[in-house]
């Protein structure tokens, strides 16, 4: 067998992984606002929190936004990769946008509850995840943020066109993610509105003149020779 050539095909084929080059940049940005903004930033209120009630069981949606944003990714990665970049592209300058702003204008919370009327093991996940991550830099709530782009991505996917069951199953997923982050009080009602301002302003930038590109005779035909190989 000839390795080098079976890697040089490989490489050839995922060439387009070097998206994920954005990933490290972004963690390091963020580490480096999580570790300076500590004290002195703007708190995110709105009345609307205060009626929310504080529910712990929806940290288990909250921490399945890692594994569903990067199952989206993947399955994006190996089946589309006009899609793929699509996607990365509106939501990495969602995520940078965040970073700018949390930059310039230090933000974060006083929602989280001091004392909890239950013990489960569903508050012990809350108070280990309270521990880990502070209670800034929440504006845009990139959970939301993240979830609304995945949601937008797989409805316009030609190849999930027919599969309404994966498509009702991602919506699902992230309305419950989109809603933990108010009921865990990780996030203010206005992150949650200001994440969908921000997909809704972004998203023409990406898809919408994208689809422009693309002349209505020739969309036409793509679709029905990907329908003919799906048979």
């Amino acid at each position: 067998m000839d390795f080098r050539g079976e890697i040089k095909k490989l490489v050839k084929k995922y060439k387009h992984a070097w998206v994920f080059i954005y990933v490290p940049i972004y963690l390091i940005w963020f580490c480096i606002l999580e570790n300076r903004v500590t004290a002195q930033y703007h708190i995110i209120h709105s009345v609307l929190d205060d009626r929310i009630p504080f529910v712990e069981y929806f940290i288990v949606p909250y921490l399945l936004w890692f594994v569903f944003i990067a199952a989206v990714f993947l399955y994006f990665f190996f089946t589309d990769v006009e899609e793929f970049y699509k996607l990365s592209g509106l939501m990495f300058a969602g995520m940078t946008i965040f970073l700018i702003v949390s930059t310039i204008m230090p933000n974060g919370l006083e929602l989280r509850p001091l004392i909890f009327e239950r013990d489960n093991i569903f508050v012990d996940a809350v108070k280990l995840l309270y521990r880990t991550d502070t209670p800034t830099n929440v504006f845009p709530s990139i959970h939301v943020y993240n979830s609304v782009v995945a949601c937008i991505a797989v409805s316009k996917s030609r190849h999930l066109e027919k599969k309404k069951g994966i498509r009702h199953g991602v919506y699902a997923m992230a309305v419950l993610i989109i809603l933990s982050t108010v009921f865990l009080k990780q996030h203010s009602v206005i992150d949650l509105m200001a994440a969908f301002v921000m997909a809704y302003v972004l998203y023409p930038f990406v898809y919408a003149g994208a689809d422009r590109k693309v002349p209505a005779g020739r969309g036409m035909m793509r679709r029905r020779l990907e329908r003919k190989r799906q048979v």
